[in-house]
């Protein structure tokens, strides 16, 4: 531990908090190793049941449960209310007042709004208005989230259980379809097999009461053609529990920034993390509330919300009490740069560097270990050169903020 420290000293920014940066940066590898299409690769090796374990957890499951690419929003929206004691207090060190604080808060929410929209209309003949995405929904809520930052952790208890209960109840008391429900308009079939039964029901896709409202909502703003429904069963309203999300992540935030010893917060990290994932899928298996992430539900966010406490104490107990930090450098690049990095990953940059690949390496390159492995193969290059972009960012100290 002692000999790694000068090392550690060379590369890591000040004033970070080291266990969340090398979790964010973890969290931002499996978004920008979408590039590796690991489905590809198990779609031409359909015996080997190792590809299709990849391949499951680099996809998103239809509808209930998770898979682990499922984890990279919540634990990117957890992480944003963990750093948010550290923030607020940096801030007002340097003489920030509530009015300014504010003002840059609304700043910044409006533009991970317009950033999120931004990136969904590259490849649109028009502005995409959509907000389900994970820098709109972030934006929707952070506001709300930076004033409860102001208050006791009682009310910011009160604020959660007071969100997931309203979202809870507004779903369940909205009706069922009817006999003559047109699901075809809704984009999703009767007996589609992942339909859930009976007053879960209440929480299926493109049928409950956020995709109504955004059958609403959505069509106030110019679309080539109405909007019915989302493909994937996602939805604007999801930034509400989206913010439970963040408060829970402020719940670990105000942990690390308290008087605890660190072994004391590493126990608060397990037993909460612990507690949150049992009562999740208590409220699934009771039939009172099904884990779903595409909506968001209120099991989902206590459910998620209990694994990032664990994922946040792994890299606690590894990074920062254990002091193991060496073997976190190529996360940190990506950590401290997360915007850049999310850019980077669902922008244009990535389809210019994979299209570069091919003109300047020949159109056969990615054959070199057969067909079968083509695109992971090309995929781990695009990957490489979006690693040594966020590097030399690093290295220059250039770090995208909002």
């Amino acid at each position: 531990m002692a000999s790694s420290e000068p090392f550690v000293k060379s590369f890591w920014p000040n004033n970070r908090i080291a266990s969340v940066d090398v979790y964010r940066g973890f969290v931002m590898l499996l978004m920008m190793a979408e590039v590796l299409f690991l489905s590809k690769v198990s779609q031409k090796l359909p015996d080997s049941s190792f590809w299709q374990v990849l391949s499951f957890n680099q996809s998103h499951v239809p509808w209930t449960w998770l898979a682990l690419h499922d984890l990279i929003q919540p634990s990117f929206t957890f992480l944003v209310g963990v750093v948010l004691p550290f923030s607020i207090a940096s801030r007002r060190s340097r003489g920030a007042t509530f009015g300014n604080l504010l003002q840059h808060t609304i700043k910044r929410s409006i533009i991970l709004i317009c950033l999120g929209i931004f990136l969904r209309s590259m490849n649109s003949s028009q502005t995409n208005f959509t907000f389900e995405d994970t820098l709109t929904q972030i934006g929707l809520g952070y506001t709300f989230l930076v004033l409860l930052g102001f208050y006791s952790q009682r009310v910011q208890l009160i604020a959660l259980i007071a969100i997931l209960f309203g979202y809870w109840l507004a779903f369940a008391l909205y009706p069922l379809p009817g006999a003559n429900f047109d699901y075809a308009s809704a984009g999703v079939a009767a007996n589609w097999e992942h339909n859930l039964q009976g007053f879960l029901a209440h929480w299926n896709k493109n049928t409950n009461l956020a995709w109504a409202f955004d059958r609403w909502f959505l069509n106030l703003f110019p679309h080539e053609n109405s909007f019915l429904y989302n493909g994937g069963g996602y939805v604007t309203l999801s930034f509400i529990p989206t913010l439970g999300t963040m408060i829970l992540g402020l719940f670990a935030g105000n942990i690390l920034n308290s008087i605890k010893n660190p072994q004391e917060k590493l126990k608060s990290f397990i037993l909460i993390g612990t507690s949150l994932i049992l009562f999740g899928v208590f409220l699934h298996l009771t039939g009172i509330n099904p884990i779903v992430k595409r909506i968001w539900t209120p099991a989902w966010t206590i459910f998620s919300g209990g694994i990032c406490f664990l994922l946040l104490a792994l890299f606690y107990g590894v990074i920062d009490i254990k002091g193991a930090k060496r073997w976190s450098y190529f996360l940190v690049v990506i950590g401290v740069n997360s915007i850049a990095a999310y850019v980077i990953a669902d922008g244009g940059i990535r389809t210019f560097i994979d299209k570069s690949l091919y003109i300047h390496l020949g159109r056969n390159f990615d054959q070199v270990f057969g067909s079968a492995y083509a695109t992971l193969f090309a995929g781990m290059l695009v990957l490489l050169f979006e690693w040594l972009i966020l590097y030399w960012m690093f290295k220059k100290k250039i770090f995208i903020k909002i």
